[in-house]
C-alpha cells in the first residue's frame, strides 16, 4: 500500500513537472556565426504560452498630426520610427529585448548601413533578431523614406 502512494504521488509530481516545463515560456536566439553575426540574428525559437504583440509600421509620421518628419534625413527617420516602436512596446509591458521578428522598408538600398546602424542603436545591446530589409518603390506617405514593424513576445 505504502509503495502505491509513493508510485502515485511520485506519478503526480512527474505529471506537474512536464505540465509546467510544457507551458515554460522561453525565446532563444540563434546566430550561427555567418556574416550577419551581430547584425541580425539567423532565427529565434519561441516556446509559449507568449503574449505576441504585432506592431503596425512605424515610420517619420508624427504622432498627433501625422505629418512626416525630418524630410530627407533617412537616418532621423529611423531613429524616431524605432523611439516610437520602444513606446508602444513599453506600453504593452515590453522592450526592444522582446522582439522575435523585424521587418524594414525603403525607398532606395543605399540607405542600408545607415539603417542597420539606427537598429543596432535602437536595440541597445539586446540579442539581435531576425531581420528582413525590403526595398519598395513607394511608402504610405510622400515623403516616408522608411518605415519598421515589429513583432514581440512576452511571457504571460
Amino acid at each position: 500500500m505504502r509503495r502505491s502512494i509513493i508510485a502515485v504521488a511520485a506519478g503526480a509530481l512527474l505529471l506537474a513537472t512536464a505540465a509546467v516545463a510544457q507551458t515554460a515560456f522561453e525565446k532563444r536566439t540563434i546566430d550561427n556565426g555567418n556574416w550577419n553575426s551581430g547584425r541580425f540574428a539567423d532565427a529565434v525559437t519561441v516556446r509559449t504560452p507568449a503574449r505576441f504583440i504585432y506592431l503596425s509600421g512605424q515610420g517619420s509620421e508624427d504622432e498627433k498630426t501625422g505629418a512626416i518628419l525630418f524630410p530627407g534625413d533617412v537616418a532621423a527617420q529611423c531613429r524616431y520610427a524605432w523611439e516610437k516602436v520602444g513606446r508602444m512596446l513599453a506600453q504593452q509591458g515590453a522592450s526592444v529585448s522582446d522582439i522575435v521578428k523585424a521587418t524594414t522598408y525603403v525607398t532606395d538600398a543605399r540607405f542600408q548601413q545607415t539603417i542597420g546602424e539606427c537598429r543596432r542603436n535602437a536595440m541597445n545591446g539586446a540579442p539581435a533578431t531576425p531581420h528582413t530589409f525590403l526595398v519598395v518603390q513607394a511608402l504610405a506617405w510622400p515623403g516616408m523614406l522608411m518605415e519598421v514593424d515589429v513583432v514581440a513576445a512576452v511571457a504571460p
